[in-house]
């Protein structure tokens, strides 16, 4: 072998061993204060943009299976090196794919991260943190389970175990085959279990899973997130639930309405109204897209940030636009969510929409402009008078068809409100001169 090829796979064995992670002082092997070994000692790990999908990295390294929690960890000691995380999407294999740096200093709130690992339990290959194919840990390796071998009950301990809320779909083959085995046992929990490996088993039946009936689950996302002090669950303060008590959220200015989209979504409470910065909190900052199906899919600082006060139109919104002012208008109904027909919607209802959402007058009304829905369609006609100011204040009749034709969702383009930055107009990057201050540069697309 060459040199040249010896190097090559000497400095590749050399990265590969660089960086590893660990959990210590935790009640487990899969909970602990996060530490990365670098350059020949490990360094705690601390960021301001910490995730659910940073986690689930540490936890797939660790072999642990689903994130369950991550929370505030030891106080940094000033001065000490620490190592910064960059930019996971949450598929990285080992913490390194990740982009890391080392830095000398204090950590963004200057704590470091404590984790806790499901460690017997998890759900791969599905569309969140709450969803996928159940696998359990059996002899240091992961197995599949059968349907057959698993119920509501089950189910319900695994939501419970993982942090998330109830089972809402549990189906063989929903979420692919396991590449591995499956596990040999039918599991009979009563429901009630903190752990799925606390439940009784039995041996099963049949020691054969045909293919499409690896179990997948998918739970509700925890409701952890509420609006308080505002006369109504769809208006108030920002808190979210976290290490054992209600917490104040607070957001950067430029961040406040991308947060706000999340909050109205996650509660089932419609489109943003308003947001407005409170006093400033010791709880936490949380940094949004906007897209986001609940505020754990965001990333979390641990500084001093203005609390907020949030306002969502409750029973109307208007989804897949452009912006917070346009999208396909959906009203709530038995508490889900229905498409509106362009024949029973004017210009006099859509004044009316726009009023509620803050958004100014209407642009433009057009059926299919922003796509058809996937639920139900509004089953009646509205009849507003353009000074109403809420859209179920209208006078309503009974529509005279029943059926609404593909390309009839009506579609509504508010005016706009005053221009504000989110995160979906302007890239973030970070700027190196500037890095040590934690100052972000952002740059127009």
């Amino acid at each position: 072998m060459s040199s040249s090829v010896l190097t090559t796979v000497f400095s590749s064995l050399l990265f590969t061993a660089e960086f590893s992670v660990r959990l210590v002082d935790g009640t487990t092997s899969c909970s602990g204060t996060v530490e990365v070994f670098y350059e020949g000692e490990w360094l705690g790990l601390c960021t301001g943009w910490w995730n659910m999908m940073e986690v689930k990295v540490v936890c797939r390294e660790m072999d642990c299976g689903n994130v369950v929690s991550v929370s505030r960890g030891p106080l940094v000691q000033h001065g000490r090196r620490r190592v910064r995380l960059f930019r996971c999407s949450g598929d990285e294999s080992p913490i390194r794919q990740c982009v890391i740096r080392v830095k000398p200093g204090d950590c963004i709130g200057g704590y470091y991260h404590h984790v806790t690992c499901s460690e017997s339990v998890r759900l791969v290959d599905g569309a969140g943190l709450c969803s996928g194919r159940v696998e359990v840990k059996s002899n240091q390796s992961w197995a599949s389970v059968c349907e057959a071998d698993f119920d509501r009950q089950d189910a319900e301990v695994v939501c419970g175990e993982l942090g998330c809320g109830a089972p809402a779909a549990l189906q063989g083959g929903l979420y692919g085959e396991g590449e591995g085995q499956t596990w040999d046992k039918e599991f009979q929990c009563k429901g009630k279990e903190s752990l799925l490996l606390d439940c009784d088993t039995s041996d099963r039946e049949n020691n054969t899973c045909l293919p499409g009936n690896a179990v997948g689950l998918t739970c509700s996302e925890p409701d952890d997130v509420r609006l308080v002090g505002g006369g109504s669950r769809c208006a108030g303060g920002v808190e979210r639930y976290d290490q054992g008590e209600w917490r104040t959220v607070g957001a950067e200015d430029w961040d406040q309405e991308d947060v706000a989209a999340v909050v109205c979504r996650q509660l089932g409470c419609g489109s943003t109204v308003s947001v407005l910065p409170g006093n400033t909190t010791r709880g936490f900052g949380v940094s949004c897209y906007g897209s986001e199906s609940s505020l754990r899919k965001c990333s979390k600082i641990y500084d001093l940030l203005p609390g907020l006060t949030v306002i969502c139109s409750e029973s109307v919104r208007l989804v897949d636009g452009a912006g917070l002012c346009s999208g396909r208008v959906e009203v709530k109904s038995n508490q889900s969510w229905a498409s509106v027909c362009e024949a029973d919607f004017d210009r006099q209802d859509a004044e009316v929409v726009c009023g509620v959402l803050g958004c100014g007058a209407p642009a433009a009304l057009q059926g299919g402009l922003y796509g058809e829905g996937e639920g139900q369609t509004w089953d009646k006609e509205f009849q507003c008078k353009g000074k109403e100011s809420l859209l179920l204040d209208c006078d309503t009749s009974d529509r005279e068809n029943n059926t609404c034709l593909p390309g009839n969702a009506v579609g509504l383009t508010c005016s706009g409100k005053k221009p504000f930055v989110t995160q979906s107009t302007l890239f973030l990057t970070w700027s190196e001169e500037y890095e040590r201050q934690y100052r972000c540069v952002l740059v127009r697309k």
